[in-house]
């Protein structure tokens, strides 16, 4: 099994490059977020005719998240239960016997930004509802842009970016509350190059500088994480005519017939 995760920031735009990683890579499901859609103008025949089923929960300009899988996608939800959230963060489905949570987790702005206790309160949301969901669903795969580097190596300036969002200690935290649970950093369980990053500012011509973060994730509970052949992120879409500030994350998974 071949999972994804991908922001595409804007979906509307990035529609032919999924298409064409979809036809290329052969993913069996992919986790999108930023898709930015109403769910009235999700591409659903599109998809469909690619060959894949899909789930997705939207809002006008702003967040939204979706399911793409080659396979039947049951027992869909929206959104932490019991969390109050406007902001389509969340959906969850399972496929093939395998939970899925795709997430887009809050930015948070910056330190002094009253967007960063609520990014800090909804990880804390997710992590309990998450201890649940791991008890019901053994395998069971959370997969999104998490806007967390979890470690210095996971930033290409760890000095300059000290004390700053997506790298502070407390978002460091609530990333090590998530593993406590049982999950395990896909990437993390291979050797992997140095520098190696997800996410590139548009500006200052950070890609090209290599000057990124790694902040989109993909957590395996045990059974999964066993299972991993190969986790990797997918620079080459980045360089791609008018791309995605990020990249697609990848994991393959060898799970028995």
């Amino acid at each position: 099994m071949k999972l994804a995760a991908w922001n595409v920031n804007s979906l509307k735009v990035r529609l032919p490059q999924l298409l064409d990683f979809l036809a290329t890579r052969q993913p069996d499901a992919v986790c999108l977020q930023e898709t930015k859609l109403t769910d009235d103008n999700f591409p659903v025949a599109e998809l469909e005719a690619a060959g894949y089923r899909v789930a997705f929960a939207g809002q006008k300009t702003y967040n939204g998240v979706a399911l793409v899988s080659r396979s039947e996608l049951t027992d869909v939800s929206v959104g932490i239960p019991g969390y109050e959230d406007e902001q389509k963060r969340v959906i969850v489905a399972t496929v093939d016997g395998v939970r899925l949570v795709c997430v887009y987790c809050p930015n948070g702005q910056s330190l002094d930004s009253d967007k960063y206790p609520y990014k800090l309160a909804w990880f804390d949301a997710l992590a309990a509802w998450l201890k649940d969901e791991l008890a019901r669903h053994p395998k069971l795969a959370v997969l999104g842009d998490y806007n967390v580097a979890p470690e210095d190596r996971d930033v290409h300036d760890p000095e300059a970016w000290k004390d700053s969002v997506l790298v502070s200690a407390p978002e460091r935290d609530r990333f090590r509350n998530l593993l406590a649970l049982g999950l395990q950093d896909s990437f993390r369980l291979f050797e992997q190059p140095e520098k190696t990053f997800s996410w590139w500012d548009y500006r200052m011509m950070g890609f090209r500088r290599n000057h990124g973060l790694r902040i989109d994730h993909i957590l395996l509970s045990a059974p999964l994480a066993a299972a991993c052949t190969a986790a990797s992120i997918d620079r080459d879409m980045r360089k791609l005519e008018r791309p995605s500030d990020h990249a697609p994350v990848v994991a393959e998974i060898s799970l028995p017939a």
